[in-house]
């Protein structure tokens, strides 16, 4: 247990501090790029995924903490899943403390990836990819457990 907590808590610092790292080089040192594809741009997100619930932009990041709060209390109750699962959780809390403290230092989250090639796509940040991978990493250990209790039925 004490070693998964401790490379758990490695890689939570490591992303939150190379995520932090870049949207810093975007809003203080003017980090740009234009292509016909991609394009790095700095922008604002006061809602969720597709600035959805930008209404409620001045109470997100509580209600953000209010959800991470509940899925540490929900580990902590429940240390298996957590030792089963540990890196990809600590994967998906890095991104998402990481857009929520940007909600604090920003007022909005930073967001600076915007893919034009074919179609517009939202702007996103390395976070919300880390988050993405993470919830990838647990699908796919969910479905190779899916696999292993069929063979043994």
């Amino acid at each position: 247990m004490n070693k998964k907590l401790i490379v758990s808590l490695g890689i939570f610092v490591v992303l939150v501090l190379i995520d932090q790292a870049i949207k810093y080089g975007f809003v203080f040192l003017n980090f740009g790029f234009e292509s016909d594809c991609i394009s790095l741009v700095l922008a604002y997100n006061y809602g969720v995924a597709f600035s959805m619930f930008e209404f409620l932009s001045e109470y997100l990041k509580f209600i953000q903490l209010t959800l991470i709060a509940s899925i540490l209390i929900y580990l902590y109750l429940n240390k298996e899943v957590f030792l089963k699962y540990y890196i990809p959780v600590s994967i998906l809390l890095a991104g998402g403390l990481s857009n929520i403290l940007d909600r604090f230092t920003y007022g909005a989250v930073v967001d600076y990836v915007y893919w034009h090639c074919g179609f517009d796509f939202a702007i996103f940040n390395f976070a919300d990819v880390i988050i993405d991978f993470a919830i990838a990493i647990i699908l796919y250990m969910q479905y190779k457990q899916y696999k292993e209790d069929k063979k043994r039925a």
